[in-house]
């Protein structure tokens, strides 16, 4: 209530000092009122994810709005006041919600179902043989004519094929899925057309040819299933031809570009359906691309917004007096502000470079101090009794005040607090006390924004994604097609370019060519 009683009493103080009546005053509040509802109205064009809440940072993000205007000692001098922000969702956010986990819902069912199948269908491509072979056995056992040496040969035969191809099914296609596409794999999905086709056809000629019949030839019935066996090794071959190594030369490069930074990165790809190469794409950016960070988007955005900002001039004296020459004077000098506002983006970029500087070295030099100390305690320790000696759980919390502050002040300045909490940096201090890590290793991780993967999934702004694309997600890639990848905040552009031909050609060089005479004078200089 405070708290809200204060942001009032500050819109009051400079709509006077700016001289706006209370007209404007109510406008200008009634337009504070409709601004979050249109900006509510603008994120609701965007796709929802339901996310858990994530863990306490270490600050609030909300500290690097007013770091512009503090000194080295704000700590000593400040106090914080946090609290929580209300959200109103409508009627239609609710609908959203509910297709997207009719969405999700249709997506484990869908993969569901495409397990079942490919199960099935792999259950009766390993009992088909053995089928063929157990049979006329059961039926007419009587009737058949002996075998053999020929047969017993010739079952060693099926169980080893059937072994390896066992193997070879198991490698291939029985992964843990990294991801779920829109559409389905068309390769994989011809592959188990073709295997159902081929055993119902097996099926169909063993029915009609050998059990109508009853066919007494025993040795030409073990032969039959063993073809089948081969016919399916070869088939595994064209699945790994189609499924691996068609995809390995590379064929387009790829340019993704980050939509809020500008940050682009390129891959060099195969030949790829558009939903594959985007789940490419996505593995690659969450180890290549640095960790999203809005806070820097939103800080340049409000620096460019003062320095873009012009006068307002009124004419408070009425048409018919003498100030036209002052307004004049006025437009002016806003026009000589806009274009002096570089110099002042400049200089207040320099001054925060400078601040960054001078906090980095104080980080460093309290890191270095801390990791000092430790080493004097584990001097300590060992001539200590075993049950007296610290775990490195202890220690880093031993150790941690003496550098928390520096580490605050800087995670502030850099605007990385929300990406570390007091937990993480905790723990990644007691796993260097553990393996006898350097202070320079230990700061590595927070001098310097680094991929994804390096953060809690907590700490991710994208987990679910949209492919947007003109053409069908199972069209292969082809020169000049742009797909776009969107999650909540931002989206990554990917343009597809293909690799040109390269003509290259030989020049034949003489081994004569290489050889010269050296003329010496007979009179040389000494």
């Amino acid at each position: 209530m405070s708290a809200a009683m204060d942001t009032e009493s500050t819109y009051s103080g400079y709509s006077h000092y700016s001289g706006h009546s209370k007209k404007a005053h109510r406008q200008g509040s009634r337009d504070r009122h409709k601004s979050p509802r249109s900006k509510d109205g603008s994120r609701s064009e965007k796709s929802v994810t339901i996310q858990t809440p994530p863990a306490e940072p270490l600050l609030g993000n909300d500290a690097s709005r007013a770091e512009e205007g503090q000194d080295d000692n704000w700590g000593e001098t400040t106090t914080a006041i946090t609290g929580t922000s209300e959200h109103s969702i409508s009627q239609e956010d609710i609908a959203r919600i509910s297709k997207d986990l009719e969405d999700s819902v249709g997506l484990d069912c869908k993969r569901y179902l495409g397990l079942t199948v490919a199960a099935v269908l792999g259950l009766l491509v390993f009992l088909t043989p053995i089928a063929f072979i157990l049979l006329p056995q059961i039926l007419w056992r009587d009737d058949l004519e002996p075998c053999g040496t020929v047969c017993e040969g010739l079952f060693i035969s099926v169980a080893f094929k059937l072994l390896i191809l066992l193997i070879g099914t198991w490698a291939l296609f029985f992964r843990q899925p990294k991801a779920d596409i829109p559409r389905v794999f068309v390769f994989r999905a011809l592959l188990l057309v073709l295997i159902f086709l081929f055993v119902f056809s097996y099926w169909l000629f063993y029915g009609v040819r050998i059990l109508d019949s009853k066919d007494t030839n025993y040795q030409g019935i073990v032969q039959y299933a063993v073809s089948l066996v081969d016919a399916l090794l070869f088939i595994h071959y064209l699945a790994i031809v189609l499924l691996e190594l068609r995809q390995l030369q590379p064929m387009f490069t790829v340019k993704v570009v980050r939509s809020t930074d500008g940050e682009s990165r390129y891959y060099s790809l195969g030949h790829l359906s558009i939903q594959r190469a985007a789940l490419v794409v996505l593995e690659n950016y969450y180890k290549d691309f640095t960790v999203y960070n809005p806070a820097l988007l939103t800080a340049s955005k409000s620096r460019a917004a003062k320095h873009m900002a012009g006068l307002k001039v009124y004419n408070v004296d009425g048409p018919g007096n003498n100030a036209s020459g002052q307004s004049r004077a006025m437009i002016a000098a806003a026009a000589r502000r806009r274009d002096s506002s570089h110099n002042e983006l400049y200089y207040e970029e320099a001054d925060h470079e400078r601040r960054v500087k001078k906090r980095r070295a104080r980080l460093v030099v309290a890191v270095e101090e801390a990791f000092t100390h430790i080493k004097r305690l584990q001097a300590e320790e060992q001539q200590k009794a075993p049950g007296e000696m610290m775990d490195p759980r202890e220690a880093a919390q031993a150790i941690f005040p003496s550098m928390a502050r520096a580490l605050q002040k800087y995670l502030r300045t850099t605007r990385q607090q929300q990406y570390h909490s007091m937990e993480s940096i905790l723990q990644h201090l007691s796993f260097c006390i553990t393996n006898n890590m350097t202070p320079k290793a230990f700061l590595e991780r927070y001098l310097n924004p680094g991929p994804t993967l390096q953060y809690d999934r907590d700490r991710w702004f994208s987990k679910q994604w949209t492919l947007v694309s003109e053409e069908a997600v199972t069209s292969g890639l082809q020169d000049g097609i742009v797909f776009v990848l969107k999650c909540l905040d931002f989206s990554l552009v990917v343009n597809v370019k293909k690799i040109p031909f390269i003509k290259l050609s030989e020049e034949f060089i003489d081994p004569k060519s290489h050889k010269f005479v050296l003329c010496l004078q007979s009179e040389t200089s000494v």
